[in-house]
């Protein structure tokens, strides 16, 4: 393996960042902060307990998920869609690079770039709500699985694209609307019939459904089965992302 190789895009990738910190980092830490403090403070005081647990503290898995989300697949998108824009690369395809090497650096990025900011934005969370991790191992897990489940996915979708608006369609049109939809801000238990059922048909329920668990011990569905459908879309990614290097489909174009 090019560990080099593997490095140099890394690196590259972790550098942009750090030129767009307002962009990549202050903002969404900033939008997640209003959400605490309408929805936290203001709204979540006049609440009542949710599983025991209070509302403001109860929203903070699904908050965490929803930005970790949007910002996994954004950053990888972006990753790979800019170099297919600019032409630049075709110096990666030239380079004796394999494909897993640049899926490693792209993706590995990518998901390093969402799992800091899941941190900063739990970190901000002390700061309007009271909150305890139960499970801080799994809590990480779950973290980083879902940050690289998500990259690849955006990763997909930068190959898929072939203009910006394309860039944005599935997060804005599919992922957000699934992820206030999953028991972002609510249990699902909550739901009446056929609601309740029909909601287990959103893959995003049991990613949030799982973190919550993590955090407080409570779940809406077993944490194996969110545990196994989370590995499931991991694997379908990487499935994905195989043929596409195998078919070269619109890698050059």
């Amino acid at each position: 393996m090019n560990l080099y190789a593997i490095r140099a895009i890394y690196k590259f990738e972790m550098a942009r960042t750090f030129r767009t910190l307002m962009q990549s980092i202050a903002s969404p830490v900033l939008s997640t902060s209003l959400y605490f403090i309408v929805f936290g403070t203001a709204i979540g005081s006049r609440m009542g307990n949710i599983e025991g647990i209070s509302y403001g503290a109860f929203i903070i898995p699904g908050l965490v998920m929803l930005s970790l989300l949007s910002e996994s697949i954004s950053n990888a998108s972006f990753g790979i869609f800019f170099p297919k824009f600019s032409g630049t690369i075709y110096e990666v395809l030239s380079a004796p690079v394999s494909s897993m090497e640049i899926v490693i650096g792209y993706v590995g990025a990518a998901a390093t770039k969402s799992v800091t900011l899941g941190l900063l934005i739990l970190l901000t969370a002390q700061l309007f709500v009271d909150y305890h991790i139960q499970h801080p191992l799994w809590m990480l897990a779950f973290l980083i699985l879902t940050a690289v489940t998500f990259s690849l996915f955006g990763f997909i979708i930068g190959i898929w694209a072939d203009d910006f608006q394309k860039l944005q369609v599935i997060p804005l049109m599919v992922i957000t609307p699934l992820t206030f939809l999953g028991g972002a801000f609510y249990s699902i238990s909550m739901l009446p019939e056929p609601w309740q059922t029909l909601t287990l048909f959103n893959p995003v329920v049991y990613l949030i459904s799982g973190f919550r668990w993590a955090f407080y011990g409570v779940a809406d569905v077993n944490v194996a089965v969110s545990l196994g459908m989370t590995l499931v879309f991991l694997l379908i990614c990487l499935t994905v992302v195989g043929w596409i290097f195998r078919t070269g489909y619109r890698i050059r174009t």
